[in-house]
């Protein structure tokens, strides 16, 4: 029976992949044995897929769909047959690679190698520390992943931080069939796997991923805790039951032609005609992870708090308290977010995060709060990439999280940043540092093209308040947006020049009135910048903390605003405000080291220069 079960996601993955002539079959076929007896063991709730206490599941090769949406639709998710016959169709919930939101069953949108494992390491820090305020939560998170997960970077990262932090309940799968995209992956990955694990504190167990007797036995050996997050090696062969194409390459990304299914259809005594068949033995014992899952949630409601457990979810943004800052005083934004990210904190149970070991410059330190997982000061290490990932998994476990570091870094971790604004997952990104008055640190520190790179995510919606009160304004904004938030703060002093109650939520204000011929655009430092020129030159000064926002207004908004010649100012590359504004005051360079003023002034960034360089073209 288990044989025909295997058997049956074989050639429903590579049907679906045959249909749409586009797809990655070979993992598919080489995991559906794990599948088997892993839907044994599985704690799911495909009846209501947002229980709290439900495992999750996470496939981390997220090429591998075939094998995903087959699952999904076995176990009893609300997918249908045809579905898969819609596989990689446009519009249909089966897209290439598995997106959060799109389709009932995934938990976090894979595809990029690696992003799932250290989704999975988020999944089971949420679980880690929500177990400890409500032990009732007592959920375990799988993920399967492969050779190219485990070559990525992110892996490590991510892996680095579950063994230092004894996610007990993380168990990771590794599909080890030695096979990339160019043939066998020992050429350029030679890692001794178990080693490697074991040295970042993880318990490691071993299988032939063909044997059911054996999966069985170690599946059940992985959920019997030890303290330490868990790796299972399982050996499989790519493609496995494919007649004439087991275990090659030619497998991982490409249909297996009509001829070679039948002939496998044949070889495991399926009819070789018949596609998209599903024997009506194998759904009953596959549903019975539905039925399962729904005596699970009925048992656990009866013990579980769960009043108090979805009050800890609520996010009633009217019970925070907003620090209030005095006009004319100067404060670092980052320094004024601080204050802002403890007023959230106090009123929003949910709101956890940190820092790639930069709380202190970050000013990202939650007070009276323990380091996670006993409190909500999440301490990632120097690993951005990991860190955003874990991120991402904190805001659809159902948190609403924070991750900080300098904006220079946001290179590091723009991979899971994307993923981020892709899922409109609603958190928040915390980048200071933001500009060339950085200062001694030099060019390698001083972001000039990141604020620009960053607009140009879409769904990515960029702060940059020009000084603690708008920050504040900003905040209030970015809690209303259904997607995530990135703000770049400034490591200097700003005077407190906005006013306490500015609307900042269509992006962008009038600050100053004057001469409708001229207008200066700016956001964050520059503001206070272009306050100073607009008084030379009696010029109008507009707000911009948020360019999305203001893009998404109708044109008679923005023509109120951009009165006359407009030209923007800001620290940065600033292609994006060509679409606005006739000229652009931006660097056209990398950065220097030397004091931050000096620096400022020696790219051209001081009230003089600006004024006479405006005269002097118009």
């Amino acid at each position: 029976m288990k044989k025909k079960m295997a058997d049956t996601i074989r050639f429903l993955a590579a049907d679906m992949v045959q249909k749409a002539n586009s797809g990655h079959p070979g993992a598919a076929l080489g995991l559906a044995d794990i599948m088997v007896e892993l839907s044994e063991v599985i704690n799911i709730t495909p009846h209501n897929p947002q229980f709290i206490n439900r495992d999750r599941i996470v496939f981390s090769g997220g090429h591998a769909t075939p094998l995903i949406y087959s699952m999904l639709y076995l176990w009893g998710y609300d997918i249908s047959l045809d579905d898969l016959k819609n596989f990689r169709q446009l519009g249909s919930i089966t897209p290439g690679h598995p997106e959060y939101g799109h389709t009932p069953g995934i938990e976090v949108t894979t595809g990029p190698l690696g992003q799932g494992v250290a989704n999975a390491v988020g999944f089971a820090m949420a679980k880690k520390f929500m177990h400890k305020k409500f032990p009732e939560i007592d959920h375990k998170v799988w993920c399967l992943c492969g050779d190219g997960d485990l070559e990525e970077g992110i892996s490590y990262e991510a892996c680095s931080i579950a063994g230092s932090l004894g996610l007990e309940d993380l168990i990771i799968i590794y599909d080890s069939n030695n096979i990339s995209i160019e043939g066998e992956v020992e050429p350029v990955f030679k890692d001794d796997i178990k080693k490697r694990f074991e040295a970042q504190n993880f318990r490691v167990l071993e299988m032939n991923g063909h044997d059911y007797e054996e999966i069985s036995k170690t599946l059940k050996e992985a959920l019997k805790s030890d303290g330490r997050p868990t790796l299972i090696i399982a050996k499989t062969i790519i493609a496995r039951g494919a007649v004439g194409l087991e275990g090659s390459e030619k497998t991982h990304g490409a249909p297996l032609g009509e001829e070679v299914i039948k002939k496998s259809k044949i070889a495991a005594g399926f009819d070789p005609e018949k596609t998209f068949f599903l024997p009506d033995d194998v759904l009953v014992r596959f549903r019975c992870v539905k039925e399962r899952g729904e005596l699970l949630e009925k048992e656990w409601e009866k013990k579980a708090r769960v009043d108090e457990i979805k009050a800890f979810f609520e996010k009633d943004f009217s019970k925070i308290k907003w620090p209030e800052f005095e006009e004319g005083a100067s404060i670092a934004t980052r320094k004024s977010n601080g204050e802002i990210l403890n007023a959230i904190a106090k009123a929003i149970p949910s709101f956890l995060g940190g820092s790639a070991d930069l709380a202190p410059s970050n000013n990202t330190w939650l007070k009276d709060e323990d380091k996670f997982p006993h409190g909500r000061n999440v301490q990632f290490g120097i690993r951005e990439h990991a860190m955003a990932a874990i991120n991402n998994a904190f805001a659809a476990y159902g948190f609403l999280p924070y991750a900080a570091t300098f904006l220079v870094f946001s290179d590091y971790l723009r991979g899971a940043l994307r993923i981020a604004a892709l899922s409109s997952h609603k958190n928040y990104w915390i980048f200071t540092h933001d500009s060339i008055v950085v200062g001694e640190d030099g060019p390698t520190h001083q972001p000039v093209e990141h604020i620009t790179s960053l607009r140009a995510i879409p769904n990515l919606y960029v702060f940059r308040p020009a000084d603690a009160n708008e920050n504040v304004n900003c905040w209030k904004a970015a809690l209303d947006i259904d997607a995530p938030v990135a703000f770049a703060l400034s490591r200097q002093g700003l005077k407190n020049i906005t006013p306490k109650n500015a609307d900042v939520s269509r992006g962008a204000y009038l600050l100053r009135d004057g001469d409708e011929k001229l207008t200066l655009i700016a956001s964050g430092s520059e503001v206070n910048l272009a306050m100073e020129v607009a008084e030379k030159l009696n010029a109008r000064v507009v707000s911009v903390p948020c360019f999305e926002l203001f893009d998404k207004q109708n044109s008679e908004f923005k023509k109120e605003l951009l009165k006359g010649r407009v030209v923007a100012i800001e620290a940065n590359r600033g292609f994006e405000w060509y679409k606005y504004a006739d000229e652009v005051i931006g660097m056209e360079t990398f950065g220097a080291s030397g004091k931050g003023p000096e620096v400022y002034k020696h790219f051209g960034f001081d009230a003089e220069t600006i004024a006479n360089k405006i005269k002097g073209e118009k």
